[in-house]
């Protein structure tokens, strides 16, 4: 098999990471990769949006599978370009991309097919209707911009203040571009939140192994929003009982609402949750695997992932194929300093040949560029330090370690990821 993977953060390294593992695979292309994937896969000068761009390059080279990282292409329609060819991939339709590229459209899905879900209070083109509404709600409320907003979009505002000074910078100052100029102002829910991806091939589906992500840039969960500072994988985070909910309140009743509206649906599927002292509730959809969430899942796998997803695309998934290791995964993000706000890149990166040597450990990149013989470098996210273990202090210890010996200019990091598993176990919850 010859694989092109589309993307070029620390979610499409572990996609070739594992992929290359298999004795299916031959050849793997990454558009447009970055500094790690340069080692496993050849990268291709690409934009992941650019559609016309990957196809050309399919045209040429003919991959047998494409499997696509990032939501972008896929909101820009590439699922539909490649099936139109006859060719192989993995990811949903543009249609069925809203479901992450609209956050009114994924609301009003929801709430047509009665999944459970946040209340909302409205959906608002001008600042000056959304102004009005935030008299009627109830403190913290959620501000969701509409469209793609690569992770920064989503507001848990605590009152009146801090609601209106998002908006401003949303629909009047267009921070958040073309992305910000309609939002959805919802109530805000309490518990703990869940990651649970599944895999469908458009009839059958298979559940991902469990992850919880760390949204919040600095420990304690505090600071604003980035895309993810850190995850781990644990089959503790899914009692029975609870997976069994999820499945039966919210997963199947998403794919059959889909099918119901016309809507095939084939690729990854990521349902955001929070459990809530009434049962799961849906926070988002991503039409995508998230991101440091991969890393942790891909580190669990026991299988041959392409061969999996050829089955996927084939329309042909056996959810038996899927096995997983016991124990635990995590994943460290180790970031530029100033991210997500604004950063500086071509920092020289130190420390990644020792890190190399540890085993149970991969160093997964993410905003990193190759120049000579130097790693630097080149976006928010820079590295993910993933490590499995027996258990989740056993992997976060490892990972930890290996922070520790990687360096570059103003790096940061979260020294908690975890933590809050730890805390729920000692409350007995």
């Amino acid at each position: 098999m010859k694989v092109l993977v589309i993307g070029g953060g620390g979610r499409e390294h572990a996609l070739v990471w594992k992929l290359k593992q298999s004795p299916r695979v031959e050849k793997i292309w990454c558009a447009p990769g970055n500094g790690g994937i340069a080692a496993d896969a050849e990268c291709v000068a690409i934009d992941a949006g650019d559609v016309a761009g990957v196809v050309a390059f399919a045209e040429k080279n003919l991959p047998d599978l494409t499997v696509v990282g990032p939501e972008l292409p896929l909101v820009n329609g590439i699922g539909d370009a490649f099936r139109e060819r006859g060719w192989a991939i993995v990811g949903p339709s543009k249609q069925a991309a809203q479901l992450e590229g609209s956050k009114v459209f994924s609301k009003e899905f929801l709430q047509r097919h009665h999944i459970p879900t946040a209340k909302m209070y409205g959906a608002f083109g001008s600042a000056k209707q959304a102004y009005g509404a935030l008299k009627n709600v109830k403190w913290p409320a959620v501000i969701k911009a509409d469209g793609l907003c690569a992770g920064k979009g989503v507001l848990v505002a605590q009152d009146f203040g801090e609601a209106r000074d998002f908006l401003e910078r949303v629909m009047e100052k267009n921070e958040l571009g073309a992305g910000g100029k309609r939002v959805l102002l919802e109530e805000g829910l309490e518990g703990d939140e869940l990651s649970f991806i599944v895999v469908t091939d458009g009839s059958s589906y298979a559940p991902l192994v469990p992850t919880r992500d760390h949204k919040r840039v600095f420990d304690g969960n505090q600071g604003p929003n980035t895309g993810g500072m850190g995850a781990y994988s644990t089959d503790e985070l899914l009692p029975e009982p609870l997976r069994k909910t999820i499945v039966s309140d919210i997963v199947e009743p998403t794919l059959k609402g889909l099918a119901a509206d016309g809507i095939p649906y084939q690729g990854f599927l990521y349902i955001g949750l929070m459990l809530t002292g009434s049962g799961p509730k849906v926070l988002e959809f991503n039409c995508r695997l998230g991101d440091p969430e991969t890393q942790a899942i891909v580190a669990r796998m026991n299988f041959d992932l392409a061969e999996v997803l050829q089955d996927v695309a084939a329309g042909r998934l056996d959810a038996l194929k899927l096995r997983w290791k016991p124990g635990v995964s995590a994943c460290l993000v180790l970031a530029s300093g100033g991210y997500p706000g604004r950063f500086e890149t071509g920092k020289k990166i130190e420390g990644l040949t020792g890190a190399e040597q540890i085993t149970g450990v991969k160093v997964l990149h993410a905003g990193t560029k190759r120049v000579d013989d130097e790693i630097l470098t080149s976006g928010g996210r820079v590295l993910g330090v993933t490590a499995i273990g027996p258990t989740l202090g056993a992997a976060l210890g490892s990972a930890y370690a290996v922070a520790e010996n990687i360096r570059f200019e103003h790096m940061h990091y979260r020294r908690d990821i975890g933590r809050h598993a730890s805390t729920l176990k000692a409350s007995g919850n």
